[in-house]
């Protein structure tokens, strides 16, 4: 267990904090959102529009419930983002079995979009493989995946 330090009347190192993974990781998130959104752009869609699509289409059917956990999201973002893109007719959500429930799925549109977004990703994912090296992007993703674990311990 960490050992959390006590309050004194000293001013706190604040140079410590540029370790800080929290902040790391968003400054890295930025940057990579926007080589991915750049990348896509000619298609319409953003990373993160990708991403649920991906993430609908491996699931198949699912609910907002289920696709949340799997893309770690709160259901009012992940709502949000469904919200457009059922606008732009790339998924259906619909009434579940009761009311509280709503099921989201992929629309042939999005699969479309999907098919014409891939080549893109393909690239985006090519750069990032090359500035990085393959095994260390695997290293890489084995960690952010110790790092969610970790996160969602309570």
């Amino acid at each position: 267990m960490t050992q959390i330090s006590k309050p004194s009347n000293q001013e706190p190192d604040y140079r410590r904090c540029k370790d800080c993974a929290d902040f790391n990781l968003r400054k890295a998130m930025r940057a990579v959102s926007q080589l991915y959104d750049e990348m896509l752009r000619p298609i319409g869609i953003r990373g993160t529009q990708y991403s649920l699509l991906v993430a609908v289409q491996i699931s198949g059917s699912i609910t907002v419930t289920k696709l949340a956990e799997h893309t770690v999201m709160d259901r009012t973002t992940l709502t949000r983002n469904l919200g457009v893109l059922d606008k732009q007719g790339l998924v259906a959500v619909t009434a579940g079995d009761d009311r509280r429930t709503r099921i989201v799925t992929i629309t042939k549109d999005g699969l479309s979009t999907l098919h014409k977004a891939y080549p893109l990703w393909e690239r985006a994912q090519a750069k990032i493989k090359e500035a990085m090296s393959e095994d260390s992007l695997q290293t890489l993703m084995e960690g952010l995946s110790v790092l969610v674990d970790a996160s969602q311990a309570r």
